[in-house]
C-alpha cells in the first residue's frame, strides 16, 4: 500500500500542463498565438489586447526547448504571465512559413531567423509597444534571451520587460539578483 501511495504521489508531481507537440515537431502551448506572422499586425493585435509581443524561436528536437516547455513554462506563475500579459508568436528556426518583419521584408521562417542572426534555441525576442517601420525585429528588441534558463531567470526577465526595466537605471542582471534574493528566502 505504501508503494502505491508513493507512485500516485509521483504521478501527481509531474507537470500536468506540458505543451503538446505539433506536426512541425515544436511544442505547442495554449498561450501561443497562431498568426499570419506579419509582425506589424501581431504588434498591433498585442497592443490592442494590452499585451507585449514576444517572438519564441524554436526548432524540432531542441533539448533546451523541451526543458523550457517541460520544466519552466509550466510553472504556474510563468504560464500565467505568458498567457495573460504576452502575445507569443512561435517561429520555427528551420520552417518555411512566411514571416513579414517590421520593415516589410517577407522571408521564410528559416531565412528570417538567419537575417536576425539567431543562432540558439529557444530564443525569446521581446518587442517594445512601438516599432519603427525601418527596423527589423532584433533591431527593435528591448531584450533577447537566447537559450534555456531556470524558472527565476525566466520569470524575472518576463517581469522586467513588463515593468520597462530596460528603460531604467537597473540592468536586468542587477534586477534579477535583487529579485532572486527575495524569491529564494
Amino acid at each position: 500500500m505504501r508503494i502505491l501511495t508513493i507512485l500516485v504521489s509521483l504521478f501527481f508531481a509531474l507537470p500536468l500542463f506540458a505543451a503538446e507537440m505539433g506536426d512541425d515537431g515544436l511544442h505547442k502551448a495554449d498561450w501561443m498565438r497562431d498568426t499570419f506572422k506579419d509582425l506589424r499586425e501581431d504588434l498591433e493585435e498585442a497592443n490592442s489586447e494590452g499585451k507585449r509581443l514576444l517572438l519564441l524561436i524554436e526548432q524540432r528536437g531542441c533539448i533546451y526547448c523541451k526543458k523550457m516547455h517541460e520544466e519552466v513554462f509550466v510553472v504556474p506563475e510563468i504560464a500565467e504571465v505568458l498567457r495573460k500579459r504576452y502575445f507569443v508568436v512561435q517561429i520555427n528556426m528551420f520552417g518555411d512559413v512566411e514571416v513579414t518583419d517590421f520593415d516589410g521584408t517577407t522571408l521564410s521562417e528559416k531565412d528570417m531567423v538567419k537575417r536576425w542572426g539567431a543562432l540558439f534555441t529557444p530564443n525569446m525576442v521581446f518587442l517594445p509597444e512601438e516599432v519603427s517601420e525601418d527596423l527589423t525585429a532584433v533591431q527593435a528588441a528591448v531584450a533577447n534571451m537566447p537559450g534555456a534558463f531556470g524558472k527565476y531567470t525566466t520569470l524575472n526577465l518576463l517581469t522586467w520587460v513588463l515593468e520597462h526595466g530596460y528603460s531604467g537605471e537597473e540592468s536586468f542582471q542587477k534586477y534579477h539578483a535583487r529579485k532572486f534574493a527575495e524569491q529564494s528566502k
